[in-house]
């Protein structure tokens, strides 16, 4: 049995924990609520009064926000599935066929992280216009794969026993069916924790899609939102409506992944 001072100090520490989770919380509740509202100017108000759905229908209706969510759709889908299926390659080729100087290019590989996005900008502007590639949906999925995913799994990877992958090519299975058949079933977890990110980042990314789009019907939901600021008067409860709708979906996808999310950035962090 806990004592009384265990108890209170247990009852204090719930208690400050509920205070920081409604702190959390407020932001998104505030945004909920002014997205139901007709409102030019931003106050503190929780009345519920005048709330209604007029604020998603208009951002639907004029604004064509459902061009926009398919193709900020479109961007997300191409984006988890190319950073998935190269990262676990290029992992795969790090981890389980090592070849003489490996692990140098792995680590310069892995230099490439400490380069912020915005100077590589202005060379990847020059590249995608060479090839050809500006106002494209894979334009805007390409600088997601990065060194990041490789060692994201590749830690994950190291668990895999190498025992199994020799039986499997002694039984005379070749390596795209070992990578295919065997590694990617046992990765499944670090996978599903680099889609979440993979998701995330593409699907709020702003800067990389104001350059490489110039044609606003490839536009994406954040230069749409961006869009939606007036000059002079902004309807504040349009783009807390706009916000909602650029939030939902990666919340919803985390609260349905949040087990595998977190069991395969836990592994990944004690395995290698």
């Amino acid at each position: 049995m806990k004592s009384k001072k265990e108890r209170l100090i247990s009852v204090i520490a719930g208690c400050i924990l509920i205070f920081f989770a409604l702190m959390a919380l407020f932001p998104f509740v505030y945004m909920l609520l002014t997205s139901l509202k007709q409102t030019y100017s931003m106050e503190l108000d929780f009345s519920l009064k005048g709330l209604s759905f007029q604020n998603f229908r208009t951002i639907f209706k004029n604004f064509e926000f459902a061009k926009y969510f398919m193709n900020s759709t479109i961007v997300v889908v191409i984006a988890c599935l190319l950073n998935a299926i190269v990262s676990s390659m290029a992992a795969y080729g790090f981890e389980k066929k090592k070849f003489k100087g490996s692990h140098m290019l792995f680590s310069v590989y892995l230099a490439t992280l400490m380069l912020p996005s915005q100077v590589i900008l202005i060379p990847l502007f020059g590249i995608i216009q060479k090839l050809h590639l500006i106002n494209t949906h894979l334009v805007l999925a390409l600088p997601v794969v990065n060194a990041f995913g490789v060692f994201l799994i590749r830690q994950f990877m190291s668990s895999v026993p190498d025992e199994l992958i020799e039986a499997a090519r002694i039984d005379g299975c070749r390596e795209f069916k070992i990578y295919y058949s065997i590694v990617l079933p046992l990765i499944k977890p670090v996978l599903v924790s680099l889609t979440v990110f993979t998701f995330i980042t593409t699907w709020n990314d702003f800067v990389w899609p104001l350059i490489a789009v110039t044609d606003s019907n490839k536009s994406t939901l954040t230069l749409a939102l961006a869009a939606l600021q007036g000059n002079y008067a902004t309807n504040y409860g349009l783009v807390m409506a706009a916000a909602t709708l650029v939030f939902l979906p990666p919340f919803l996808l985390y609260i349905f992944l949040q087990k595998q999310f977190v069991e395969g950035i836990a592994l990944s962090g004690v395995k290698g």
